[in-house]
């Protein structure tokens, strides 16, 4: 197992890579809608082009694509980010963003936090799911005031 000593580098880093056609309207949403901080990127790297987002408070990072001469994959409903918001304000703030809500596919997620797809039409539609506290924490089961239709429509 890989060790931390203290002032150390961390021993592991997590970063999630994801590919997409639609790569500035992507960034937009996670960086100036969710709060993910950009980090770097690149252009014209072997016919790609990528940014790096940082998740605030860890050292994970979101990575997202675009080009290489392939379409993105078509997303899958078990295939999520999961985003520990904070409170409930934060993650209602998230809910206003523009972005569908949908049924996820594991009944945990619609007991414990929202889900929705980043954008609205594949390819670059992924599911992901935002919920109040940390990870770890005890969900809080049926929240006051949560959305729980799921017809697809934009929330207000």
């Amino acid at each position: 197992m890989l060790q931390e000593g203290p002032g150390t580098q961390p021993a592991m880093q997590l970063r999630v890579a994801r590919h997409t056609e639609r790569l500035q309207e992507v960034v937009r949403f996670y960086r100036d809608g969710i709060g993910l901080t950009q980090i770097g990127g690149f252009r014209g790297h072997d016919g790609y082009d990528g940014v790096f987002l940082a998740v605030p408070g860890t050292t994970a990072h979101l990575e997202l694509t675009a080009g290489g001469g392939h379409g993105a994959p078509a997303p899958h409903p078990e295939s999520l980010l999961v985003f520990y918001l904070g409170d409930e304000a934060t993650v209602q703030a998230a809910a206003r963003l523009g972005v569908d809500l949908v049924r996820p596919a594991n009944p945990y997620w619609a007991e414990h936090g929202l889900t929705f797809q980043a954008m609205s039409s594949p390819p670059a539609a992924r599911p992901f799911v935002v919920r109040p506290g940390l990870a770890g924490t005890p969900a809080q089961p049926g929240r006051p005031g949560r959305k729980t239709a799921f017809d697809g429509a934009k929330l207000a």
